[in-house]
């Protein structure tokens, strides 16, 4: 945990999707039912909604408000700190933003269990609800994996416990990543080599077929990336 700040993730909740409403939102808007938006805020802000909550089983009446917003938070399936240990130290700044908003690693959930599972991993923590443990732990395989992220011994085993008795468990879809392709968050970007692909600009870039390019990926430069957030040319 040496040197784990909440802040080395980037501002919570960004809005990295570009689509005017920050995460939280957008993962409240995605996993509850019978929502209502709040007025004024160009559809994005949820005002009230049922929320079936995977990790308790239980259902939850969500009315936005200073006392009750946090009865349903938004969980990093992969925890931060979890992942500060097991690779993030060495990611960049961009790399680490982009990790902390994806939906692929959020999911809504009860607040008291939130903070009950704290910087949890599978083999310290997993949530009451039995029966959504295979899908808990497929979500966070599957993160670990598109971002090369490690696991301690007693991790694996305790993985490899709870998907043997699922063996046909699908991993998780719904990553910002690129389908297909692992993010290699761990690499930092190479300097651009002469013979290295390079694009002038974005309009070339997706002339070519290959935007968004993230951070280490050929044709990745900063210059195309405005806003440094380790995708260039997502707009």
């Amino acid at each position: 945990m040496t040197g784990y700040d909440r802040e080395l993730f980037g501002q919570a909740w960004a809005d990295v999707d570009r689509n005017g409403c920050d995460t939280r939102n957008d993962v409240l808007r995605r996993d509850l039912v019978e929502v209502a938006l709040k007025a004024g805020t160009n559809e994005c802000v949820v005002a009230s909604g049922t929320f079936p909550d995977p990790y308790s089983g239980e259902t939850i009446a969500f009315v936005r408000g200073q006392d009750t917003s946090s009865l349903v938070q938004i969980d990093h399936v992969v925890a931060l700190a979890d992942a500060w240990q097991k690779g993030a130290q060495g990611w960049t700044d961009g790399q680490r933003k982009v990790f902390a908003n994806d939906p692929l690693n959020l999911l809504a959930t009860n607040g008291e269990l939130n903070s009950q599972k704290g910087a949890g991993d599978t083999a310290t923590w997993l949530p009451p609800n039995k029966a959504f443990r295979c899908a808990y732990v497929a979500r966070q395989v599957a993160v670990k994996g598109a971002y090369g992220l490690w696991v301690t011994q007693a991790e694996k085993d305790a993985i490899v416990r709870v998907l043997s008795a699922c063996p046909e468990e699908p991993l998780a879809a719904g990553s910002a990543v690129t389908p297909g392709r692992a993010y290699a968050a761990a690499e930092p970007a190479a300097p651009t080599a002469p013979g290295d692909v390079t694009y002038e600009n974005c309009a070339a870039a997706r002339a070519a077929g290959v935007a968004p390019i993230q951070e280490g990926d050929p044709g990745y430069s900063t210059k195309l990336d405005g806003d440094g957030d380790g995708i260039a040319c997502e707009g």
